[in-house]
């Protein structure tokens, strides 16, 4: 078989790292090995710097928020706790923009923050999450009977029972099955 090799592709990606090495200094633009060790290099440079980008931008936003706040008397902090009290939601982006370009709508965003501070609006919370058990403190002159303390410790989940062992100040607890526990916060 003829040895074929493929010089005409072989030129065409030559050139073409050649052709992305345009503008570099001394031989990283005109010899093929540095100037492909340089397009690789700076292939990861920008990677990087495509995110580093996003950061930078951020905290010039908030730089620029920081100083109009702070010719409000506010600091950044403040703002942004007041204006997520409000529930308003205005992203860093805008909110610099409006600090640079429109002082007024940023002045009227201030006092809105300032404001929310003062008043907090009354948020309910919505949480997933179960409630705590509540541990009853008996009194002397309300005393259950062991039966009815057995049953309602049987209907207690092992989490809620380390909480009443917890309470109690009972140690070793945490390691303990629920039949333990339960055993556990009889005696004492």
């Amino acid at each position: 078989m003829p040895r074929v090799k493929n010089s005409k592709v072989t030129r065409q990606r030559r050139k073409k790292v050649l052709k992305q090495a345009k503008g570099y200094f001394g031989s990283k633009r005109t010899l093929y090995r540095t100037a492909n060790e340089q397009v690789m290099r700076s292939m990861r440079y920008q990677y990087r710097d495509r995110k580093q980008r996003k950061r930078q931008f951020r905290k010039l936003w908030i730089t620029r928020i920081n100083a109009a706040a702070k010719l409000n008397d506010m600091k950044y902090s403040q703002l942004i706790h007041g204006l997520k009290l409000a529930q308003v939601d205005i992203n860093r982006k805008i909110l610099a923009d409006l600090a640079v370009h429109d002082e007024k709508a940023f002045t009227e965003l201030t006092n809105i923050a300032k404001e929310a501070i003062k008043n907090p609006p009354k948020v309910e919370k919505v949480n997933n999450a179960p409630a705590k058990p509540e541990v009853k403190k008996e009194t002397k002159a309300k005393v259950e009977t062991k039966k009815e303390v057995e049953q309602d410790l049987e209907s207690l989940t092992v989490a809620e029972l380390k909480e009443i062992a917890k309470n109690k100040d009972l140690t070793g607890y945490s390691a303990f099955r629920k039949a333990e526990l339960i055993k556990l916060i009889q005696e004492n």
